[in-house]
């Protein structure tokens, strides 16, 4: 029997999407900042409680003008994880910046908020949380510490839509937060990001960013008479056409998330046995945490079982994948930072871990056949 394949990825559609798409087309505005960009900044205004939420091309550009608006300047330190996405440093490094590695925490996979005393230094400017899996860092600590050594706390939320941490969205919690809606997110538009301004000093300044460092906003706004290059700033708006897309998404928000959670929760259960077994350890969401289902990820005793359940699944047609490569450990993470001590865990779980397809178009029999080609592995 031919078995039919099962991505690990597989977008989804709300049914809005062309709809909007020709609206946008008649309205004749597409190079962005029209009618379904504002609609999707109020949108993520209201949803994730962010003084002002503006929409990138992409996350990574979200960054890179999080690390304008703080003003990174060569030589200046930023703590982040190495079990990350490398635009978590690259929007750092291309200021001057240098990365200070910390390992991650063994239960959610996220910066370990005891391990940023010990990086932080003159030069440290920033803490970047990387809300891995969508399952919230420890952020009130890290709150207080960066409140302590006064320090820019900027939260990599790029997993993290419609996740709380206490009830607060992800994203609204640090001084600046980054979102992603790339094809592989909950929420996506093929590309585009968002940057969160929560601390509203910085509104004016990151608002110049976005329009190349004009200020075309005050313009637009009829609070001078013309516009010119006032500062920094590039090329970080997306087009009408991808807001048109990400609005008809950002209107099904609960309908996507209801089908991720559903599809998590149906791998949780059947694989609770495996893990009694200490086979596999499941992902763990701290009472405080209210995740996603972004990842549904296993632990493997160890890298060549990994890799032989890897190529289990592939051989019944069933495409599951590990995750990042550990920045410390990469040619560039070498060149540009630095960890502070040996990274133990972050070495460990990256060698381990295994990501099972999730989203929101998988059907019943697809998600039965994965679990049992999982225990089929272990039998």
């Amino acid at each position: 029997m031919n078995l039919i394949k099962i991505p690990f990825n597989q977008s989804f559609v709300t049914g809005k999407e062309l709809d909007y798409l020709q609206q946008a087309i008649t309205k004749g505005q597409l190079s962005g900042q029209g009618e379904f960009t504002h609609k999707c900044q109020t949108w993520l205004e209201k949803n994730i409680g962010t003084h002002q939420a503006l929409l990138t091309h992409s996350c990574t550009a979200a960054l890179e003008m999080a690390a304008l608006l703080i003003d990174i300047q060569s030589g200046d330190e930023i703590i982040m994880p190495s079990y990350t996405f490398v635009s978590t440093a690259n929007a750092f490094v291309l200021r001057g910046g240098i990365p200070v590695f910390v390992d991650i925490r063994s239960d959610t996979l996220n910066l370990d908020e005891t391990k940023l005393e010990n990086a932080i230094n003159s030069k440290t400017k920033a803490i970047i949380p990387v809300h891995y899996a969508g399952v919230s860092c420890e952020m009130q600590t890290i709150m207080e510490i960066a409140k302590h050594y006064n320090l820019w706390v900027i939260e990599d939320a790029a997993q993290g839509i419609s996740a709380t941490y206490k009830n607060q969205a992800l994203g609204s919690i640090g001084h600046l937060g980054a979102l992603s809606f790339h094809n592989t997110k909950n929420i996506s538009a093929g590309e585009g990001g968002a940057l969160f301004i929560n601390k509203p000093e910085l509104i004016n300044q990151a608002r110049i960013l976005l329009e190349k460092g004009t200020n075309r906003f005050q313009f637009l706004q009829g609070e001078v008479d013309k516009y010119t290059w006032v500062n920094l700033g590039s090329s970080y708006l997306p087009s009408e056409l991808i807001a048109a897309f990400l609005l008809a998404q950002l209107e099904s928000v609960e309908q996507i998330l209801k089908k991720r959670l559903y599809i998590w929760n149906q791998y949780h259960q059947a694989l609770a046995e495996l893990e009694n077994k200490s086979l596999v350890r499941r992902p763990i969401i701290p009472l405080e945490c209210g995740h996603n289902a972004h990842i549904y990820y296993i632990l493997l005793p160890n890298l060549n079982i990994r890799n032989k359940l890897i190529d289990f699944l592939k051989n019944q047609e069933i495409y599951a994948v590990f995750h990042y490569i550990p920045l410390h450990s990469s040619p560039a993470g070498k060149r540009y930072g630095y960890a502070v001590e040996n990274l133990t865990i972050t070495d460990d779980i990256s060698s381990r871990l295994l990501r099972l397809p999730i989203y929101p178009s998988l059907k019943n029999e697809d998600i039965k056949r994965i679990i049992e080609a999982i225990l089929d592995f272990f039998n």
